[in-house]
């Protein structure tokens, strides 16, 4: 497996979180690839095989580049042999203005027809010069040109800002006054861009972080997480968890250690391919 991230330029970085490459063998019998939620919107291109979305009992071809918008539960893909993906980490509330796009409200939505589009032959012929850091490149010199005419507003910058710098722990009130707004006026104009509320936003993003700290460290106390990253207590954190993991907190951690000391040092690939 091969990982690969390059970090968004501060013209940026209050719409883009960074850019990543993945390439990793599934083998000739279609494997799992699952993906978790978390507090950020991605944009997806994806060589040398098919990727298929599970939906119910059946599997949908999906196209390249397709979004995931901010997810409300795990979802999985499923490819054999060699996949290849670049993706665009995002700000749930910058992603739809970016591509000027309508905002969603979650899920997993083909872009074939966006003029981001027009980068996937030239994206494939690099990778296949193993040219890496250039593909990187040419999407983040795409971005850095659809900059200049982003219209997202002040006020949203300003509150997306305040909660990535409060780790998504800031009551809407809070994030409110950072951003020089009423609630009513932050929430309006937040949903509209995001298709989410702040609330919903905000509790990805706490989400995010106890699944990292987990997967990084399963040995972590459960009770002494939950007050670090401002739940009510250790239930409140198992009930948020389960919701989008369909574990609890506590499940989940002990899931995570088993397959750590199932697989030691292979562990690395499975938690960048489990968190794309």
């Amino acid at each position: 497996m091969q990982h690969l991230e390059l970090n968004a330029p501060d013209e940026v970085k209050d719409q883009i979180h960074g850019f990543w490459y993945l390439e990793r063998e599934f083998g000739p019998v279609p494997a799992a690839l699952e993906v978790l939620p978390d507090g950020n919107a991605e944009i997806i291109f994806y060589f040398g095989t098919e990727l298929l979305l599970e939906q119910g009992n059946s599997q949908q071809p999906m196209p390249s580049p397709f979004i995931v918008g901010l997810l409300g539960q795990t979802v999985h893909f499923y490819a054999k042999n060699r996949l290849k993906i670049i993706g665009i980490k995002c700000r749930p509330w910058a992603v739809y203005d970016l591509l000027n796009l309508a905002p969603m409200k979650g899920g997993v939505i083909g872009s074939s027809a966006h003029p981001i589009a027009s980068l996937q032959n030239q994206l494939g012929l690099l990778l296949q010069q193993d040219k890496i850091a250039e593909a990187l490149g040419m999407v983040r010199d795409w971005f850095l040109t659809r900059q200049t005419t982003s219209n997202i507003s002040a006020l949203i910058v300003k509150a997306g800002r305040a909660m990535l710098e409060g780790n998504g722990m800031l009551p809407v009130t809070e994030v409110a006054e950072a951003a020089h707004s009423t609630v009513r006026t932050l929430e309006r104009k937040f949903k509209a861009s995001s298709g989410h509320t702040v609330k919903d936003v905000s509790g990805l993003m706490r989400f995010e972080q106890a699944r990292d700290r987990l997967w990084c460290a399963p040995e972590t106390g459960i009770a002494g997480l939950a007050h670090e990253l401002g739940y009510a207590d250790q239930s409140h954190l198992n009930r948020e968890f389960k919701r989008y993991s369909g574990l609890t907190a506590a499940a989940f951690a002990r899931q995570t250690k088993a397959r750590k000391e199932r697989l030691g040092d292979d562990f690395v690939a499975i938690v960048l391919s489990s968190t794309v």
